[in-house]
C-alpha cells in the first residue's frame, strides 16, 4: 500500500536553506514540495494557493516575521500544521512560536532524520520539540515561578526603597518621579508579587532576595 503523500511548504528568507530543505524532502517518497516562500507575506499567499499538509517556518524574516505569520496563518486556517524551524531557541521565542500556533519547534542544525520524523509527526498533529526548545520552555516555567522575575528595573528600584521603609512621596523624591507615578508602580509591584499590601511585598522581597539592599 502506497504511503499518503505529505505536501510541505518551505518559508525561509535564505535561498540556500530552502534548497537544502527541498533536497531533504526529495529523499522521501512520501514527501512532496508544495512550494517555497522567502518571507511571511509570500508564505501566506503561497499557503492559500497550495494548501500544504505541513509548513516549515523560519522565525527571523523580513517584512513579516515567523511568529506574526504563524498567528495570521492559524487565524485563517486553524488546521494548519506548522513547524517552527530556526537558528534561535530563546525562552521568549520558543513560547511565542508555540503560543502563536506552531505544532513543533526545531533548530536548523537538526539532523535530516529528525526533520523527516518531525514532519510526519506534525502531519498527525503531534508535537516535536528540539532539546534546546524543551530546555527553554522548562527555564521559562521555572522563571515564571520565581517571585519578582517579571519586575522591570524601575519597579525593582521602587521596591528597594519600599524595603528601606520610605513612603510614596519620599520614593518619588529619591527617583525624581511624581507621587502618583510611584503609587502606580507600587500597585503594579503588589500585583506582580501576588500580595495585597506593602508589608507583604517587603517581606516577600527580603525572603526571596528579589532585590539587593546596600548595606
Amino acid at each position: 500500500m502506497q504511503n499518503k503523500i505529505t505536501r510541505v511548504l518551505i518559508v525561509d528568507d535564505h535561498a540556500m536553506v530552502r534548497r537544502g530543505l527541498a533536497a531533504i524532502l526529495q529523499t522521501q517518497t512520501d514527501f512532496e514540495l508544495a512550494g517555497e516562500a522567502s518571507d511571511g507575506e509570500q508564505g501566506l499567499l503561497m499557503y492559500e494557493h497550495t494548501l500544504p499538509d505541513v509548513v516549515l517556518m523560519d522565525l527571523m524574516m523580513p517584512r513579516m516575521d515567523g511568529v506574526a505569520t504563524i498567528l495570521k496563518l492559524r487565524a485563517r486556517h486553524p488546521q494548519a500544521k506548522i513547524i517552527a524551524l530556526t537558528s534561535f531557541s530563546s525562552d521568549d521565542l520558543v513560547q511565542q512560536a508555540l503560543q502563536a500556533g506552531a505544532v513543533s519547534y526545531l533548530i536548523k542544525n537538526t539532523s535530516s532524520e529528525d526533520l523527516v520524523r518531525a514532519i510526519r509527526t506534525a502531519r498527525e498533529g503531534k508535537r516535536t520539540l528540539a532539546p534546546e526548545a524543551a530546555d527553554a520552555l522548562i527555564h521559562a516555567v521555572n522563571k515564571e515561578r520565581t517571585p519578582g522575575s517579571d519586575l522591570t528595573q524601575r519597579e525593582r528600584d521602587v521596591l528597594v526603597l519600599m524595603v528601606t521603609g520610605l513612603n510614596n512621596a519620599d520614593i518619588g523624591v529619591r527617583l525624581s518621579l511624581s507621587t502618583a507615578t510611584i503609587k502606580f508602580y507600587v500597585s503594579t509591584i503588589l500585583s506582580k508579587l501576588g500580595v495585597s499590601n506593602r508589608i507583604e511585598a517587603v517581606v516577600l522581597a527580603v525572603k526571596h532576595g528579589i532585590v539587593e539592599i546596600s548595606s
